[in-house]
């Protein structure tokens, strides 16, 4: 009997939400730890080690939510799905979940065309390319929203809670930046720039352990099977590499 691809790479319950408890509780746990430690009295390997895990977890925030969009986080719940996408989000940035669900929406109608809004046009410079990305996903009213909070947040813990202020920026405000940009680089620019002549989505390998390593840990997955989450957008990112591995 045939099975079909979409079948057989669909997301279980299960694995969504253990993954989505992991990365958000890491998330948490990590910040509560990281806010109350003496910047002064750390190492530099040891700061810039916990910013680069804390803006992983925080990529991982924005891929929970990603794959809430296409239903593939928790397939069959579709409340529990989406709520846990609009929780990721807000922790990510306070950004509205419906717009990023049209956004994303559009992109996949119109991959590297005019309708895309992850595009920006055929000679794209990078980084007015950046711009135009973070832009359509912080629009003015987002941006409001998001710069509000964060004095709202930045003041209650540094007058409440007596936390560092350069705890907040190297923790908080500095991983929100790389992250976007991670998302930016590995899961936008790298795989459609160029999109004519290279319709396969570059860079994409042959599977291997070193490139799926490399995949995972550069922007879960989507970068390197960037082809293959368009082709099969119903498979969750853990299982991408599963996609016509060699």
């Amino acid at each position: 009997m045939f099975t079909s691809p979409q079948k057989v790479y669909q997301g279980e319950d299960w694995i969504g939400l253990l993954i989505a408890v992991i990365i958000i509780s890491l998330w948490f746990l990590s910040l509560f730890e990281l806010l109350a430690i003496q910047i002064s009295d750390t190492s530099w390997f040891w700061l810039i080690f916990s910013v680069l895990g804390r803006t992983y977890l925080h990529t991982g925030l924005f891929i929970l939510a990603h794959d809430s969009m296409h239903g593939n986080l928790i397939p069959n719940n579709r409340i529990l799905n989406h709520l846990i996408g609009r929780v990721a989000v807000t922790v990510y940035g306070f950004l509205p979940y419906d717009h990023c669900c049209t956004n994303h929406f559009n992109h996949h109608r119109y991959p590297s065309q005019s309708g895309d809004p992850d595009f920006y046009g055929s000679a794209p410079n990078p980084i007015f390319w950046y711009f135009k990305f973070i832009r359509e996903y912080f629009p003015m009213r987002s941006l409001i929203i998001f710069l509000v909070n964060m004095i709202i947040i930045a003041w209650g813990l540094t007058t409440i809670f007596h936390v560092a202020f350069t705890n907040l920026i190297f923790f908080v405000l500095v991983p929100l930046v790389l992250s976007s940009l991670q998302l930016f680089f590995f899961g936008t620019y790298l795989p459609h720039h160029q999109l004519y002549e290279n319709p396969y989505f570059s860079p994409r390998l042959q599977s291997s352990y070193y490139s799926n390593l490399w995949s995972f840990f550069s922007c879960y997955h989507f970068g390197h099977y960037h082809w293959e989450h368009h082709e099969y957008p119903k498979t969750p990112w853990y299982k991408l590499y599963k996609i016509n591995a060699k």
